[in-house]
């Protein structure tokens, strides 16, 4: 049995990790904390999780072969060097190692990186792309929600696009934490709609450098993508819904495209190219992310619509499924319940 620690279990990505870990047939979960509430036991916090009958700490110990770890970011950075020389491998579900140059997090997040020489240590982890570079791995820094769907889409066919790609994304009011702001105040979000992040939001960084890789490894000449990305929020609890738009650099009918997503996928267990647009609530709760590309037929442009459930897919079920790669467990394991619908 792999021991599990989960560092924040109070935050929405920290519940979620422990209702999907508490399933999966080869974890333990030896450890949970939550400065807010040390000294509780997680049944009184969270009801629904009374099988782990765990005590809240405030500091993870020395007893986890993997730590999850579900901080803000900066917050996230400043405990995982304790971790790693207390053993454990990380999966860090913050943003502090998505990006490969300090540079360009420090000047996305404002703030110097606490862990700038753990970076070259650190692995993206999306595993349809990047999953023998994660079995290796001390450090996987779990994707954005947003970026999660968007290079999925994106990804089988980053080097046929022209540079100019546009990536509307609506997501639920949980991806924006627990905490309570007026943003996600629930007179704020409801019967409402709003787009945000105009100026650049911190997941576009995460898109662009991943593929641009794609890009580069394809044709080292090829220019990056000039991706404008809008996010909105939209009034329900979970899931994202990812529209991108982009022009191929040679005309391809629907059924190429289709059969490009398919041959790209073949061995991803999560992704699955649908033949009709997909919709949030066919992925809620699930780890899966529904894919359906396809050619506007009068422009010419192509479509690309996924689906993800942003706490599962987006956050804590990828974590697990990281997890699964780096420990080489099965995949799929703990991950395989299916969408919850209506």
């Amino acid at each position: 049995m792999v021991k599990a620690a989960i560092v924040n279990v109070t935050g929405y990505a920290g519940v979620e990790l422990a209702r999907l870990l508490a399933r999966h047939p080869n974890v333990e979960i030896t450890e949970i904390t939550g400065r807010s509430r040390a000294g509780e036991r997680l049944p009184e916090v969270f009801p629904h999780l009374a099988d782990i009958d765990l005590e809240i700490v405030a500091e993870i110990g020395e007893s986890a072969d993997v730590a999850f770890v579900a901080l803000p970011h900066t917050a996230a950075a400043a405990v995982v060097p304790e971790l790693l020389n207390n053993g454990a491998r990380v999966v860090d579900i913050s943003a502090d190692f998505r990006l490969h140059d300090a540079a360009s997090y420090e000047s996305w997040y404002k703030t110097a990186h606490p862990a700038k020489d753990l970076l070259a240590d650190a692995v993206y982890g999306l595993p349809e792309l990047h999953a023998e570079d994660v079995k290796s791995s001390r450090i996987v820094a779990n994707p954005g929600c947003y970026p999660t769907g968007a290079i999925l889409a994106l990804a089988p066919v980053a080097n046929l696009t022209a540079p100019d790609v546009i990536v509307d994304s609506k997501s639920g009011v949980s991806g924006g934490g627990r905490s309570l702001t007026l943003t996600n105040h629930y007179s704020e979000v409801n019967e409402n709609c709003h787009a945000y992040g105009l100026g650049g939001h911190r997941h576009l960084p995460e898109i662009e450098q991943e593929l641009g890789e794609l890009r580069r490894k394809a044709d080292g000449r090829r220019p990056d993508l000039s991706i404008t990305f809008v996010p909105h929020l939209v009034p329900m609890t979970r899931g994202i819904l990812t529209t991108v738009y982009a022009r191929l650099e040679q005309p391809l009918a629907t059924r190429d495209i289709e059969s490009m997503y398919r041959d790209f996928y073949k061995d991803a267990p999560f992704v699955r190219v649908v033949d009709q647009p997909p919709r949030t609530k066919q992925v809620w709760g699930s780890n899966m992310c529904l894919v359906h590309p396809t050619i506007d037929s009068r422009t010419g442009r192509l479509l690309v619509i996924a689906a993800i459930d942003n706490l599962v897919k987006g956050a804590s079920g990828q974590a697990i499924q990281n997890m699964n790669v780096m420990f080489g467990l099965d995949e799929t394991a703990g991950l395989s319940q299916t969408a919850i619908y209506p």
